[in-house]
């Protein structure tokens, strides 16, 4: 506001009478006493926005230099009770600035995007660090350069585990081959039965003939599908053992080898430091190394205890799994071959194998459509 006055004072025409004198100008009286009063209460740069125009500009956008003075007073507090003072500062600054809510708002939405970026930029940050140090430590093992955590009894295990389930993955292979050929048999033998009755039907001279094959085929048909029931049932079962149960486990245990190979990494970087000069730079980052240090080392532990737990589990489930299912495979196949069809029923009930209705695995006419 002084600044517009001042420049509105500077600029004005001063007229000269016919004897050089400057004339008086009828308003010369209040510009100086607005000047005065702008000296004494002086600037606020606070309030600059209260100007809406400048020199030639309408007379309600300028403020008398008064009411600059009381509102001056009012926000700082005088003659108002303290606790109106901020509020009533608070509600001139909304009145003068309506668009100052706005701006908080887009700050503070700047604010929260801003965190964002910096908590993504730390966590790249600790990534790449932890990465380059996993990388150089694996490096450092297989070139014989460093040294690495082993538990013997603990390895020992998981290779046992890793090769009994490739073992296993073969059994679980062969059984399903298995499977295949013989339902490919028993549809023959389905087949086949229906062709022996038919001619059995349009040949009167080998009626007999033909029937007895007929019935031959399609009990061995019944007797197939009983054996096959039995063979799905073990093949489910190594299934959900060798893909869920044991590849749990392996997951795990991948968890516990990338453990031990981020204890290893800093371990040997806080070996490397130990080693060095003992500054007051070099307390701060070894300081900070022993802190990672411990906090991989619980993780290791915690790992390889979880490890341990679940192998123990695991022989035990697989023995009592493959038990039964051995067991199983072995009855219905020696059934089968030796005609024993009781023996056969009485193999699936002991195992509560339930056979599929037939023609359950063919989809039904609204499927076709």
């Amino acid at each position: 506001m002084a600044d517009s006055i001042m420049s509105k004072a500077a600029t004005m025409e001063i007229p000269i009478n016919s004897n050089g004198d400057t004339g008086t100008l009828p308003e010369d009286d209040s510009l100086e006493q607005d000047l005065q009063q702008v000296m004494v209460s002086g600037p606020n740069l606070n309030e600059t926005s209260i100007v809406s125009g400048g020199y030639g500009g309408p007379a309600g956008g300028i403020i008398p230099t008064s009411s600059i003075k009381d509102i001056r007073m009012k926000s700082r507090g005088v003659g108002l009770p303290k606790s109106q003072s901020a509020s009533s500062r608070l509600a001139q600054h909304t009145d003068q600035h309506p668009g100052s809510s706005n701006n908080n708002a887009g700050n503070s939405t700047e604010e929260v995007s801003r965190g964002v970026a910096v908590e993504k930029l730390d966590s790249v940050k600790k990534w790449g660090i932890n990465t380059y140090k996993c990388t150089k430590q694996m490096f450092s093992e297989r070139f014989g350069r460093g040294s690495r955590t082993v538990d013997l009894e603990l390895e020992a295990q998981i290779d046992v585990l890793r090769e009994t389930k490739n073992k296993y993955e073969n059994i679980l292979r062969l059984a399903t081959a298995l499977t295949t050929h013989f339902q490919n048999m028993v549809q023959t033998q389905q087949a086949l039965g229906d062709t022996f009755t038919d001619l059995s039907q349009k040949s009167p001279e080998l009626q007999d003939e033909f029937g007895y094959n007929a019935e031959t085929q399609k009990l061995l048909c019944r007797n197939g599908e009983a054996l096959l029931g039995a063979i799905n049932f073990f093949v489910s079962s190594v299934n959900t053992l060798v893909n869920k149960t044991m590849e749990d486990t392996l997951m795990t245990i991948k968890q516990y080898e990338n453990a031990r190979l981020e204890f290893d990494a800093y371990r040997s970087d806080l070996e490397e430091l130990s080693l060095g000069p003992r500054d007051a730079a070099a307390m701060v980052r070894i300081e900070m190394a022993q802190h990672d240090y411990q906090v991989h080392r619980d993780k290791y532990e915690r790992l390889r205890s979880d490890v341990t737990i679940k192998l123990k589990f695991l022989e035990e489930n697989k023995v009592k799994v493959m038990h039964k299912q051995l067991l199983l495979f072995h009855n219905a196949i020696s059934a089968y071959f030796a005609g024993n069809q009781e023996q056969l029923e009485q193999t699936l009930i002991q195992f509560n194998v339930k056979l599929k209705p037939p023609g359950s695995d063919k989809p039904s006419w609204l499927e076709e459509q």
